[in-house]
């Protein structure tokens, strides 16, 4: 049965989109497939949304703008840096827990975005990485850690956070906070905290 007219919002096009995208992939997705997860006819979406291409561009900068102001509160917890590092190790993980569905997608339809909103996804996810080198540097600075290489260690803390979705399950042996918490320990144990 088709929902009555102007009942779908763009909220439940983008959720139902992102579900698709997750599962299928974006390419193996079309409007049809959308409108039908929706109950609706896949054209009528275009009264909502501009087009597939929008949907993936939105989910993705979406994503990026969730990390980055995740990302900004565990910074602005605390004056000392370690404990700065450990927190945003923390929101890091704690999101790829909780959206595996944008995880798998932010990484893996990366290239099937068109030029402008590709280079504006990549300039977020390069703030992303800076912002965590950055406290990295910092706390080098200061000699609370003594990582050589911090471009290096933030890309190893980033990809062992974005893991997280392949593997975590809600029912599984472990909590949210417990991996959480772990991972942080292991990122601080690797920048060689004081």
């Amino acid at each position: 049965m088709a929902a009555p007219r102007g009942s779908i919002d763009v909220s439940a096009i983008r959720a139902a989109a992102l579900s698709l995208f997750a599962e299928r992939g974006y390419r193996a997705t079309g409007m049809a497939d959308i409108g039908a997860a929706l109950g609706i006819r896949g054209p009528s979406l275009y009264r909502h949304v501009e087009s597939k291409h929008a949907l993936l561009r939105d989910i993705m900068l979406g994503t990026m703008r969730v990390l980055i102001a995740e990302q900004r509160a565990a910074l602005e917890s605390s004056g000392d840096v370690v404990v700065q590092v450990r927190r945003m190790v923390e929101a890091h993980v704690r999101f790829h827990a909780g959206h595996r569905e944008e995880a798998f997608v932010g990484n893996r339809e990366i290239g099937n975005l068109e030029p402008g909103a590709r280079a504006e996804v990549l300039a977020l996810r390069s703030r992303y990485e800076h912002t965590l080198r950055e406290a990295i540097e910092r706390g080098r600075a200061l000699g609370r850690f003594t990582v050589a290489e911090p471009r290096l260690a933030s890309y190893a803390i980033l990809d062992m956070g974005i893991g997280v979705a392949v593997w975590f399950r809600a029912d599984g042996p472990y909590s949210v906070n417990q991996v959480a918490y772990a991972h942080a320990d292991l990122a601080i144990r690797m920048l060689g905290a004081s």
